[in-house]
């Protein structure tokens, strides 16, 4: 299965790659679904596993008979976390290959980038970032599966305000999520009586942050620290913090759902307090919890196929590409007819959520779509508080 899937995910960049306009338009009997992910480069860890999911999802569904008889064709370009790439690729699946959707990309930034292209190519686009702005203005032609992160920023500073913590540290990643975020943080931290007494940005492709953790420290105000990225300085500036023997907790983004960061910061993810989806914690569910089956099968097939952990990554992926499946199934093989089902999609269980689209909210989760969580002994578990 592990080959075969891969083979299956390279099979679809090749023949996008090589083939172009000699399949446009879509053959008689053929989906062509188009995808967007950071595979290789800074961040694949985000868009690996994106294509993994989706290249999983589409097997499935042509296993199973297509979509009234139809075959799905994915055709997977690795943008390989670039903008440039990421807005060439786009405007290639548009024109030349007809897809009758994107989804993808993996980054904030590459998603803020392609937003356009998508309007103007008046083609649904799914995004698998979490930036608010992605959908907020609403575009016409753009969703996206990730949670909000306002909705995570909430749920961060209700905990501080349980916790009698009322002035922090900000720290973000100088990529377009760090920067959607550091805004969230500062708009909404003086509605919950929290005093940010210094936000500072990062390289998001430094290796060391002992400097900004010395800077942070210095302030003895400061009683806790956010950072807000999807890079490896997550567990960069854990491991720092521990260093300097500084600490205050440390809470991260819904972007720390990848348990290759609690790896990678060992002893000091110990106590990092987050907001994700609950398909980390899957197995603390309760047998009755709407989400558990759903989550459990995508979990299990996901580590059958690959051998590695699913992350929460790969679930946002597993939703855009269910979704485009969906309104196809019901609006048929047409571009227009398909974001018009995409929008009515009512009560649409996915990996992240009960999904609720409509035309003035192209994200369709509510906050309950998180739940807190925390490292203990190296692992994800649901947080109990302090």
């Amino acid at each position: 299965m592990k080959s075969s899937l891969s083979h299956w995910v390279r099979a679809g960049a090749v023949c996008c790659l090589l083939l172009g306009p000699a399949l446009s338009p879509a053959l008689a009997g053929t989906v062509k679904v188009g995808a967007i992910f950071a595979v290789t480069g800074p961040a694949s860890f985000l868009g690996g596993p994106e294509a993994r999911t989706a290249a999983l999802v589409v097997e499935k569904i042509n296993k199973a008979g297509g979509i009234g008889g139809d075959t799905i064709q994915l055709i997977v370009k690795d943008s390989a976390g670039s903008t440039e790439k990421a807005v060439s690729f786009a405007k290639q699946l548009i024109e030349e290959e007809k897809v009758v959707a994107i989804i993808g990309p993996s980054t904030s930034g590459e998603s803020m980038a392609v937003k356009k292209v998508a309007e103007d190519g008046q083609t649904t686009l799914i995004s698998c970032a979490a930036a608010d702005v992605i959908v907020n203005p609403v575009a016409r032609y753009v969703f996206k599966t990730p949670q909000k992160d306002s909705f995570a920023a909430q749920m961060i500073f209700e905990e501080m305000r349980r916790l009698k913590i009322d002035t922090v540290a900000l720290a973000s990643g100088n990529d377009g999520f760090g920067k959607a975020g550091k805004e969230q943080l500062e708009k909404l931290a003086p509605a919950f009586g929290i005093t940010v007494a210094a936000s500072e940005t990062y390289d998001s492709k430094a290796t060391d942050l002992s400097a900004l953790v010395a800077k942070l420290k210095a302030n003895a105000a400061i009683q806790a620290v956010i950072n807000w990225s999807v890079v490896p300085a997550q567990a960069i500036i854990a491991k720092n913090m521990r260093q300097a023997g500084w600490r205050v907790p440390l809470f991260q983004s819904h972007g720390f759902g990848n348990i290759e960061y609690v790896r990678a910061a060992g002893a000091a993810a110990e106590g990092i307090v987050f907001p994700c989806g609950r398909l980390l914690v899957v197995d603390a569910l309760p047998a009755g919890h709407p989400q558990k089956a759903l989550l459990g099968q995508y979990k299990s097939e996901y580590e059958a196929a690959y051998k590695e952990e699913a992350s929460a990554f790969g679930g946002y992926a597993y939703d855009a590409m269910n979704m485009v499946a969906a309104a196809v199934r019901q609006a048929g093989n047409d571009r227009a007819k398909v974001r018009d089902a995409v929008e009515g999609l009512k009560n649409f269980p996915g990996v992240g959520g009960m999904f609720t689209f409509s035309p003035e909210d192209h994200n369709g989760l509510t906050i309950d779509s998180f739940a807190m969580m925390t490292v203990r002994d190296g692992q994800f578990v649901l947080y109990q508080g302090k």
